[in-house]
């Protein structure tokens, strides 16, 4: 059983903190006393006790407590005992980092196969995938692997941005930056856009939010899925 929600981003331009999904939040956490939240992407650096708290005020109105998972001193038993786990955005090399020098990808993994709620935004949402090598972000530190948990059978690429015509930019588009990883790999890539997520229910995997995601497999042409779609045609 998987009850997961890969968000492409935590914000949409022009609102607040993880506001366009609280409504699905309500649902996708209901009935539970305390959200554990993973801060170890740390989105320009900020601190792990900051970033808790901006999730802390974006989820004032629900009736559970936010929970830095840097609070426990036992981050495993904190995983273990873990009502429903969040793992925010920031470097997805940082985020990846920690959780293997902290041996926690195992008991992450397999709390999310028992089916605890999960949401992921951005790197949070980046390691749900096979590997971590579809990333926007720099490597700014080298983790022992780009592994990431494998709970879906594709990678993603958040905050996926489509060329701009009208732009003077010479350097690679997303689409090319991907055909580059295609070049040497061969896992499907999810282009999820602002404001798109997946909702994965057991088997179940269904791109929702208001905007198509563009998908990318080796050797084929991209092409787009509208919201709704159910993404176990691309296994």
């Amino acid at each position: 059983m998987k009850n997961l929600l890969v968000a492409s981003t935590s914000t949409i331009f022009g609102g607040h903190f993880l506001q366009y999904l609280l409504p699905e939040l309500k649902e996708h956490f209901k009935g539970i006393n305390t959200l554990l939240f993973i801060p170890y992407a740390r989105p320009g650096g900020i601190s792990y006790d900051s970033y808790t708290s901006i999730v802390a005020e974006a989820l004032k109105d629900f009736s559970f407590a936010v929970k830095g998972i840097h609070e426990f001193d036992d981050a495993k038993l904190a995983i273990d005992q873990a009502e429903a786990v969040f793992v925010g955005g920031g470097n997805t090399f940082v985020l990846v980092d920690q959780l293997y020098r902290q041996d926690l990808i195992k008991p992450l993994k397999k709390r999310l196969e028992n089916g605890i709620p999960y949401l992921g935004t951005s790197a949070g949402s980046n390691i749900v995938g096979l590997s971590v090598k579809t990333t926007n972000d720099m490597p700014i530190v080298h983790p022992e692997t780009l592994e990431a948990l494998g709970m879906i059978p594709f990678n993603i690429n958040p905050h996926y941005l489509d060329p701009d015509p009208d732009s003077k930019h010479k350097g690679e588009t997303r689409e090319t930056r991907i055909k580059e990883f295609h070049s040497c790999n061969n896992t499907t890539v999810i282009g999820l856009r602002e404001g798109s997520w997946i909702s994965v229910k057991d088997k179940q995997m269904l791109l929702k939010g208001e905007f198509n995601a563009r998908i990318f497999k080796q050797g084929k042409a991209p092409f787009e899925l509208p919201p709704n779609s159910d993404l176990q045609q691309l296994i």
